[in-house]
């Protein structure tokens, strides 16, 4: 199985790589764990809403460009479905079980994601309503993708 991050911007903070790089050494176990990062478009703190999608249209392409027909697509979204660990775990669980063995998880940037880049996924999730800095994100989303392996094997880890 192969899981796939595409995210918009470098991770710059340090404690974020050293999380990340714990959670994808265990997930080593379970899967080809990779993360693509495509750069964020520079823009000025007050955008007018046609500059905001100007930005979001240019960092939407470079993900959709990440992508591969074959990758079964998780797009990050606030109005996406929420999930428990356990019904993302037995998603997961499901999606292996009927032949997706490439698995993607798309990130945006500060702005969000594209209609386009939104129609192109299987499925939204959502992590809440907070809104959480596209960095931290990835932090979280790599730890619950763990967690569900680990759900998955029965293991005490979720307890």
């Amino acid at each position: 199985m192969n899981i796939k991050f595409v995210v918009v911007g470098k991770l710059k903070e340090k404690y974020f790589k050293q999380g990340i790089a714990e959670y994808a050494k265990r997930l080593s176990r379970f899967c080809k764990f990779s993360i693509v990062e495509v750069p964020d478009e520079k823009a000025p703190e007050n955008l007018s809403q046609a500059e905001m999608d100007q930005v979001m249209a240019a960092e939407g392409e470079r993900i959709l460009s990440k992508i591969k027909d074959r990758e079964y697509v998780y797009a990050l979204a606030i109005l996406g479905k929420e999930r428990s660990s356990e019904e993302f775990a037995k998603e997961l669980k499901d999606l292996t079980t009927y032949g997706h063995s490439d698995i993607t998880f798309v990130i945006g940037g500060s702005l969000g994601l594209t209609p386009a880049v939104l129609k192109r996924a299987d499925t939204q999730i959502s992590f809440g309503r907070f809104t959480l800095p596209h960095q931290l994100m990835r932090l979280v989303l790599t730890e619950q993708v763990y967690r569900a392996f680990m759900i998955n094997e029965g293991s005490p880890y979720h307890k």
